[in-house]
């Protein structure tokens, strides 16, 4: 596996979720910082990557209808 990949895992939700915020060290590597954890401790500041499944995701894209 390739070190960008270890650096830089599939995100799942956090990927497009309102909530989510990339933070970059500066050694390269990205964390997904849930911002619904400030208000609510049932969500982890850095929640453990792929997330699949989520009871606070809100799509940063409105849904089409």
């Amino acid at each position: 596996m390739p070190s960008a990949d270890r650096q830089h895992p599939e995100p799942g939700l956090c990927r497009d979720c309102k909530y989510s915020r990339v933070i970059e060290s500066d050694r390269g590597s990205a964390f997904y910082r849930c911002d619904l954890s400030l208000q609510d401790p049932r969500f982890p500041k850095y929640p453990r990557l792929p997330v699949l499944t989520c009871s606070g995701y809100e799509s940063v894209s409105p849904a089409k209808g």
